[in-house]
């Protein structure tokens, strides 16, 4: 049996804010999930980003990882500057000033949650 689809499952105590939050992110529609506690934002060319509240009876504490959200888009620093501003806007926390790299440029950010969130712009 082939597989149909892959995702990444994010936790969250507000999941339609912190699903609407990644959906204007990546300029995506917000889509209900399997139930109301459950929200979808499709991943251009990845799959999708699943977020859920959890059920009291199995509570996920809020922890920061090694496991962070990275989106990517093509461009320079400005579009990562615009990129981030947006995010910002959005509710996010920059945890560093964004920097230059071989591959193009990044910013580290927490979302409204407090998950990390990696944002690219590489050179095109």
């Amino acid at each position: 049996m082939s597989l149909s689809e892959a995702a990444l499952v994010l936790a969250a105590d507000d999941a339609r804010a912190l699903a609407g939050f990644y959906a204007a992110l990546v300029d995506q529609p917000l889509q209900a999930g399997f139930s109301p506690q459950h929200w979808r934002v499709a991943m251009p060319a990845s799959g999708w980003l699943e977020v859920y509240q959890p059920s009291r009876s199995r509570p996920q504490p809020r922890q920061r990882g090694r496991l962070a959200v990275c989106l990517r888009r093509d461009g320079d620093a400005p579009v990562l500057e615009a990129w981030m501003e947006q995010a910002i806007a959005l509710g996010a926390q920059r945890l560093d000033a964004p920097r230059q790299e071989a591959f193009g440029s990044e910013v580290w950010l927490l979302d409204p949650e407090g998950n990390g969130l990696l944002l690219v712009v590489r050179d095109s």
